[in-house]
Order: structure tokens, then C-alpha cells, then sequence
């Protein structure tokens, strides 16, 4: 099944995916694939927690920063797979260290997007995190508005091509599509 799930900071969102990526596992690999790459201590303990916590679940982890579909040569599409997370992918395609995209014709986000697009499309078992920040009613410069766009417009593609999509919010999950698929997702989790 795919699976993607979006909510505010700290509201869960990495431990339920985790676990329901666990519970599509069908003998196949167990891959995370870590899209953040790391520019101060607070990210960088983030994913020091992240590790630990994934410890002895299994997984093996693969570090994605950017092109994403680039993933599918590093693993076998027969296992189960944790993007984690669609924010820092996006992140890392528009604002490159060196400040070049070279994406060429495409966009950043066009890029993002269509790249996470093949690796559903390839993979049967999938879990895709995301963050909503695009949710509040701020309103910031152009470059952050671009940004929060940007994946607000990727989300919602991921969401259309998912079997399921939750929000995490408030450590508790929202089912806004797939309520049955996600039951039998639940019974294995037990």
C-alpha cells in the first residue's frame, strides 16, 4: 500500500510511519530513506533521535538527500519503504548548498514532485512523510511563500496517488482516505 501522512512538528508523525512501513513488510528489504541533510546541531540531533529510534526495527537506511528516484538503483521496489521526509527533499532541491538548482527546464518542486511520483509508482509498499507548514495563516516573504506552495502543491499530488492519507495532529491520526486499507495495516501493527 502507499501511505502518506503529514502533520505539524513533533505531533508523531515518524513513529507511526514507521511502524506502518514495518507492517507492509513482506520479506522484501526494509529501506528508510533519509532525505534531511543536516545544517545545525538541532538538525542534526533530530536525526541522531531518528536513529535511535528506528534502532532494531530493521531497517536499513539510505540517504537520499536529493533526486529521489535515484533511490530505485540503491534498493530492491520489492520492499517496503520510509520516505522521510518530503520537506527536506524539497528543501534541499531549491535551496542547493551553492545556490544552484540545475535542474535545467523543470523547477525544483516539478522535480520533487515528479521524481516522487516515479518512486510510488515503482514501489508497492511506501510510507511518505511530509510537514503541513504551509497551514497557518502567516503570511512570509517570497522566497518562504514559494517554498510552503511548492509543497503544499507536491502533498497534494502524493495524497491524490496514495491508497491512504493521514495527519498527524496532536499525536493523534486523522484518516482522511483509505479507513479500511489502513485497518488491515492496523491489525499487523498489533
Amino acid at each position: 500500500m502507499r501511505v502518506f501522512i503529514s502533520g505539524g512538528c513533533k505531533n508523531g508523525k515518524s513513529y507511526y510511519a514507521l511502524r506502518l512501513a514495518k507492517a507492509q513488510h513482506n520479506g522484501g528489504g526494509l529501506f528508510y530513506v533519509a532525505t534531511m541533510k543536516p545544517t545545525d546541531a538541532e538538525d542534526r540531533e533530530r536525526i541522531d533521535r531518528h536513529r535511535r529510534e528506528r534502532e532494531g526495527w530493521g531497517f536499513a537506511t539510505v540517504e537520499q538527500p536529493t533526486g529521489i528516484e535515484g533511490v530505485l538503483g540503491k534498493c530492491s521496489p520489492g520492499g517496503s519503504f520510509l520516505i522521510d521526509s518530503v520537506t527536506a527533499l524539497l528543501f534541499n532541491e531549491m535551496f542547493p548548498v551553492g545556490g544552484t538548482s540545475g535542474c535545467g527546464a523543470i523547477s525544483p518542486a516539478e522535480k520533487t514532485e515528479l521524481g516522487l511520483l516515479r518512486v510510488i509508482d515503482s514501489i508497492e509498499n511506501i510510507v511518505i512523510v511530509s510537514d503541513y507548514i504551509y497551514s497557518d495563516a502567516m503570511v512570509y516573504g517570497d522566497l518562504t511563500e514559494n517554498y510552503r506552495k511548492a509543497l503544499a502543491g507536491i502533498d497534494c499530488a502524493l495524497a491524490k496517488r496514495c491508497d491512504i492519507v493521514l495527519e498527524a495532529a496532536y499525536s493523534n491520526l486523522v484518516v482522511h482516505k483509505g479507513k479500511e486499507l489502513l485497518g488491515k495495516l492496523y491489525d499487523k501493527m498489533l
